[in-house]
């Protein structure tokens, strides 16, 4: 593989994680030149090539050894001298990011309680660049169910309260797996709540409690909905499963079809403007589809009617901070469709 295709494939794999800026994940300036075929500054030792003398005036030198040191200038003179390097968007060089938190002025609300620190106690903040998620329109996305006929229709129609579909969970005995969990974890929050955030399943500490999103995954999500003017209090937070999957292992296709027509009925009770769906296999699963959360980003999808956000899961987030940025642009996008400004 030559060092273009290399360096291709690897910004498409940045690029599908949601980054918008060129992290290169610690690799310094030969590796990248090495990978465009460029050739290191003066100074760096990895080139077997002799380096410029000292005493050669700069102005003598030919213009395909680049001195700088930054990274951003070696790949602007392999640019320079036909090599291919796909265009991403970056900040300057020289300046350290400057941070903000996530109530970002493209979002007109009043900013948010001091409270707004991860599970670190630092804020949850995202790069100050400009945001397509408070502005721009995204395209249609995957639509999965009609509103027109399942709402009010399903088998569970006769619970007519969260407090009974909760009841009916608490009893389930569609699937092995209320025989291994300690508790079901129907789900908390407003009955009315405009937004509904689904995950995947409950872990450890969320069938100990009964109650989803908990620990220091769910610390953040609750700074993550602060960000967006929300308490956990407005918001309907549970799992497509409701009992916890034996050692945290993925679910099985009987197991969500066991449980998702909860999810529908509590939707239908709710009837909420949107979903946040946090993580690849909640996405997945309410999408029915393989594709990546790379993919299934920045896009509305309609689930049973109701239009459906993918972003990251908060506990993705506590061992990647780099994807607070794609986070941000999510939730701020769900934001504005709450605010009927995203469809």
């Amino acid at each position: 593989m030559d060092g273009k295709e290399q360096l291709r494939r690897y910004l498409e794999q940045r690029r599908e994680t949601g980054e918008r800026e060129l992290i290169l994940d610690g690799m310094t300036v030969d590796d990248v030149m090495r990978i465009v075929g460029a050739r290191p500054g003066a100074g760096a030792t990895s080139d077997p090539r002799p380096a410029a003398r000292p005493d050669t005036p700069a102005a003598a030198r030919a213009p395909s050894e680049p001195v700088s040191g930054d990274w951003r200038a070696v790949l602007a003179a392999a640019s320079d001298r036909d090599v291919a390097i796909p265009r991403v968007a970056e900040s300057k060089a020289s300046d350290p990011p400057t941070r903000r938190p996530l109530d970002a002025p493209s979002v007109s609300h009043p900013t948010p309680a001091p409270d707004t620190a991860n599970a670190s106690g630092a804020p949850f903040v995202a790069d100050d660049t400009p945001s397509d998620g408070g502005s721009a329109t995204w395209p249609a996305g995957i639509v999965v169910g009609q509103a027109a006929t399942e709402l009010f229709g399903g088998p569970l129609a006769a619970y007519q309260t969260l407090d009974d579909l909760a009841r009916a969970i608490a009893t389930c005995t569609r699937c092995p797996l209320y025989g291994t969990a300690t508790n079901p974890v129907p789900g908390e929050g407003s009955a009315t709540a405009h937004l509904v955030c689904v995950g995947e399943a409950p872990g450890a500490t969320e069938d100990a409690t009964g109650r989803p999103f908990v620990g220091q995954a769910g610390k953040l999500l609750d700074k993550i909905l602060a960000a967006i003017q929300l308490g956990r209090q407005d918001v309907f937070i549970c799992n497509v499963l409701k009992h916890r999957p034996p050692g945290n292992r993925n679910p099985l296709p009987t197991e969500v079809a066991a449980c998702s027509p909860y999810l529908v009925r509590q939707l239908e009770l709710i009837r909420p403007r949107a979903i946040l769906a946090f993580g690849t296999f909640a996405a997945q699963t309410l999408l029915q589809t393989p594709l990546t959360i790379g993919k299934l980003r920045r896009a509305v999808h309609r689930y049973y009617g109701v239009p459906l956000i993918v972003t990251y899961h908060p506990a993705a987030l506590l061992r990647n901070p780099a994807w607070k940025r794609p986070t941000w642009e999510d939730v701020q996008y769900a934001r504005r469709i709450l605010d009927g400004t995203g469809l």
